[in-house]
């Protein structure tokens, strides 16, 4: 009966990644519907905590977009990747990085991706070596940010083992840098020059490459509320990494409970909530951050999408692993304890399908916590939940591909033949082994 739950269990997943949106978190929904009122499994439960915490990191973030704090943010990064033009392989993917391991979210990408292009072919530069590993470099900042939803889930997840957001970070954010670097040294030489690509040199004579700019002009009022925005979350963040590695400067609270006095203290994921909610209001009453805008902003609507996504996957996942734990436990346990690479090699795949970090965290490392794997050892295959590149699908991807004019951003023929294809692999496969090596180094 496990195996025919299994099969339920994966082909929801994949309708749901091709029905897209909110359809993975949809369809997981029938696949829970199925496993709980069918086949008789308990329910288990969504991960609230998570959700919580996804809910209000994309607020403060939805505010500070509304503030044009995000817009401040790529005007930025575009002029320090303009000041070097030549060097636009090696500086795109860092500035990427920066901008997203501060932002917490992917979004950002989609406006300097036409940058990158842009300063890129006027500098006689290739488009795709720096377009592709800035694709790829923004997955690695999003898995080190330390308010991302992925860092998020994975700081819920591992709460049995009292482990600090400094625990995670201290791995993961050099790990992922290291990786980031030896992904940008596989590409910095990939492919012809420019000036010798057949299709760029085709695209040329026809007239299909224009000049375009979107240079992001803010002043007066507007300025001092994107700039104002910015310093708030920046503050924000700072408190939320202070917080988790101080655990001490989280409050104490007393309350009645069956009938004596008890004493309790606010939890890390009530803290991240609390803060990013408290930033997104003080952002509302003090830099013009509209509730309205915030609302309709791309910010919001991917983050409402992400959560229903790992609502509906990670409640089946649950359901699907209460119903069947002794057999997995005692089937899986041995294999993944002698090789924790088999984990790795799980979470790269299922993050294939479910083209999300967070969801991946959340649906398959409270198995791992279940089988005994060592904390360290599940911060240390934390990268390995960026495989959504593997298929030329995300939406990261398509845009780089559409905003290159050249024509040398390409998916393939054969589809797996695709420009962010060694990129990825390097740079994943790297960090994975950087942070195994740091994570042992540490302990």
């Amino acid at each position: 009966m496990m195996w025919l739950e299994l099969l339920i269990l994966l082909t929801c997943i994949v309708i749901g990644a091709r029905v897209g949106g909110i359809g993975l978190g949809t369809i997981g929904g029938i696949g829970l519907l199925i496993f709980v009122f069918v086949f008789k499994l308990p329910p288990g439960s969504p991960p609230g905590i998570v959700l919580g915490m996804i809910i209000a990191v994309i607020t403060a973030l939805a505010a500070m977009q509304a503030a044009g704090g995000l817009d401040y943010l790529v005007s930025i990064a575009g002029k320090i990747m303009k000041k070097k033009p030549q060097y636009i392989t090696f500086v795109a993917p860092l500035v990427t990085y920066i901008l997203i391991f501060a932002s917490g979210t992917q979004h950002v990408i989609y406006a300097l991706l036409p940058v990158i292009s842009e300063v890129s072919a006027k500098a006689g530069v290739r488009p795709e070596r720096p377009l592709s590993i800035s694709v790829i470099a923004a997955q690695h900042g999003l898995i080190a940010s330390p308010i991302s939803a992925a860092s998020v889930a994975l700081l819920a997840a591992l709460a049995s083992f009292q482990v600090s957001l400094l625990d995670i970070l201290m791995v993961i954010i050099p790990a992922t840098l290291l990786g980031v670097i030896a992904g940008t040294l596989s590409v910095a030489w990939k492919g012809k020059k420019l000036s010798e690509d057949p299709i760029y040199q085709e695209r040329l004579k026809a007239g299909k490459i224009t000049e375009k700019s979107a240079e992001i002009e803010l002043s007066g009022e507007k300025l001092r509320n994107a700039v104002g925005s910015n310093l708030l979350f920046l503050l924000a963040i700072i408190s939320v990494v202070i917080i988790g590695i101080i655990p001490e400067l989280r409050p104490q609270y007393q309350m009645l409970g069956e009938g004596k006095l008890e004493t309790g203290q606010v939890d890390m994921g009530q803290a991240i909530m609390i803060i990013m909610l408290a930033a997104a209001g003080l952002m509302m009453l003090f830099f013009k951050a509209k509730a309205e805008e915030a609302v309709k902003g791309s910010i919001m609507k991917g983050g409402i999408v992400a959560v229903i996504s790992i609502l509906g996957v990670s409640w089946m996942g649950s359901s699907f692993f209460e119903g069947n734990r002794v057999e997995i436990v005692n089937g899986i346990s041995g294999v993944i304890q002698q090789a924790p690479w088999v984990f790795a090699l799980g979470l790269f795949v299922l993050s294939m399908l479910l083209f999300s970090q967070a969801a991946t965290v959340v649906t398959l490392v409270p198995v791992a916590v279940a089988l005994g794997l060592p904390a360290a050892t599940l911060i240390a295959v934390y990268p390995a939940v960026n495989g959504y590149f593997f298929l030329p699908t995300y939406g990261t991807i398509l845009a780089a591909v559409s905003f290159d004019q050249t024509g040398t951003t390409r998916i393939g023929k054969y589809l797996l033949n695709h420009s962010f294809m060694l990129p990825g692999l390097v740079t994943t496969i790297s960090a994975t082994v950087f942070a195994l090596i740091i994570s042992r180094l540490i302990q």
